[in-house]
């Protein structure tokens, strides 16, 4: 992996990176040269226990421009600056412009509830230049560039001293709020472990601690030997439809022998994520033969400084469709209980993903 880190005219970092070397004479854009300034700030929400952002100047931010117009895409025309240079690279990560959370917030402002600054980071990954394209259609090296990737920016942001968890995920389609058409993901790192990777962290570690091993790795066992939801398994990954599924269509992409963060993965496992992560995205969109919308989210250990054997680093895909024709967005019960009623059973989904058929060496030859 080859990276280069760059600065923005209005400050932001801009890191580079590609499987091939990268020509230093690579200038760094900006849509503007002035200078962001965004003051975010945290309040406690005392009957559920969690903090939530506030980031005003998040209302300016860009809304489905026009697709002669992709901020994204990189562009020779200086009337028209974008987020990325004209230069030879696979993947640039850069500050975003609309952070609901940055490492230099010093504000807040007094309220009836406790408040804070919201020291974090919020990072744009842009996974190829290529507007058109999207995880299902990159070849394999360029999705283990994207593990490595994933890797180094967990380093890197790591070094923050209040940064304690980092989530990359992506948001695809319109369906689930995407506002620009390029393929892109981000990554929020939170000065806190939010409640959902709180609440696995600690359901892992209560079963670590009784069993000595990780609870992900032992269902993932469970899932091997039942052979009814696998989409996807060779030595070192696997994809699956997990029997405990919330949504139609949900699928869990793993490494089969645990790892805690990105950082962790050897080379081996990083390349049958790859394959994993490229079958699942042909799936998707081979289902109704169009570009499948979902949210993929990729849960990782806190990097608080500590071991935690009782991780596994997995991504949880959460598509919002129920049928071809009719989408399935959270209820009443799902968004006020936080209990999820599913209308289709894992397996059923499972056959319909397991029937489409996906030959990677014919992909990889298109």
């Amino acid at each position: 992996m080859y990276s280069q880190t760059l600065l923005k005219p209005d400050g932001r970092r801009l890191t580079l990176y590609s499987r091939r070397p990268i020509a230093a004479e690579i200038t760094a854009t900006s849509p503007s040269n002035e200078p962001i300034q965004a003051h975010p700030h945290l309040r406690w929400q005392p009957l559920r226990g969690e903090w939530v952002a506030y980031a005003s100047h998040r209302q300016g931010r860009t809304f489905m421009p026009p697709p002669e117009y992709n901020p994204l895409a990189p562009t020779k025309d200086p009337q028209f600056p974008t987020e990325l240079p004209e230069g030879n690279y696979d993947i640039a990560v850069f500050d975003n412009r609309f952070a609901s959370l940055i490492p230099t917030a010093t504000e807040a402002p007094q309220e009836i509830v406790d408040t804070l600054p919201a020291n974090g980071a919020c990072e744009v990954v842009v996974f190829t230049q290529d507007p058109q394209a999207s995880l299902s259609s990159l070849p394999l090296d360029h999705l283990e560039l994207l593990f490595q990737v994933w890797g180094d920016r967990t380093r890197a942001i790591s070094q923050h001293p209040q940064i304690q968890y980092i989530l990359p995920f992506e948001n695809k389609g319109v369906e689930v709020g995407v506002t620009l058409h390029h393929p892109h993901g981000q990554i929020y790192a939170y000065p806190f472990v939010p409640p959902v990777p709180e609440r696995m962290g600690a359901c892992q570690l209560d079963y670590y601690q009784q069993h000595q091993r990780g609870l992900l790795q032992d269902l993932i066992q469970k899932e091997i030997e039942d052979k009814q939801r696998i989409l996807y398994q060779d030595e070192w990954a696997i994809a699956f439809v997990p029997v405990c599924a919330r949504y139609p269509y949900e699928v869990w992409i793993a490494p089969i022998q645990p790892v805690a963060t990105f950082l962790d993965l050897t080379p081996n496992q990083r390349s049958s994520l790859a394959k994993a992560l490229k079958t699942v995205t042909l799936k998707y969109d081979g289902l109704w033969k169009r570009p499948f919308p979902y949210l993929m989210a990729w849960f990782q250990a806190p990097v608080n400084g500590e071991p935690h054997p009782e991780w596994h680093l997995h991504a949880e895909f959460y598509p919002p469709y129920r049928t071809s024709d009719r989408i399935k967005y959270l209820a009443g019960t799902e968004l006020a209980a936080g209990m999820f009623a599913n209308d289709a059973l894992p397996e059923e989904k499972a056959k319909e993903l397991q029937a489409v058929t996906v030959d990677l060496e014919q992909a990889l030859s298109v």
